[in-house]
């Protein structure tokens, strides 16, 4: 019975860890989603061949405010050259702040 209630002890843990994990990041969208809205809304205006976001949110001030973010970036090709531009994008609502070339 001791190797059973081990198996309850590591899955009861487990939820509890994975369902606080879930429970603390609900005031974010997944860095994931937020890669996927910067992309569905330059679509129309800039070709997207690749993009890139990293995975942690950090801190980020602009015009005396604070926001979480994350920074990522997409490569764009138009008529034979390829352009690299950078992102910031809230991290809780999926708002780019800022994209430059």
């Amino acid at each position: 019975m001791k190797t059973k209630d081990i198996l309850i002890g590591a899955g009861v843990g487990f939820l509890a860890g994975y369902a606080l994990k879930e429970y603390t990041n609900k005031d974010q969208i997944s860095p994931e989603k937020a890669l996927k809205t910067v992309k569905e809304n330059i679509q129309d205006h800039i070709p997207v061949n690749g993009s890139w976001i990293h995975m942690t949110p950090e801190s980020y001030k602009k015009d005396d405010l604070e926001y979480n973010v994350y920074r990522g970036g997409i490569s764009s090709t138009k008529e034979g050259e390829t352009k690299q531009m950078d992102f910031i994008v809230d991290a809780k609502t999926g708002t780019i702040l800022e994209l430059t070339s």
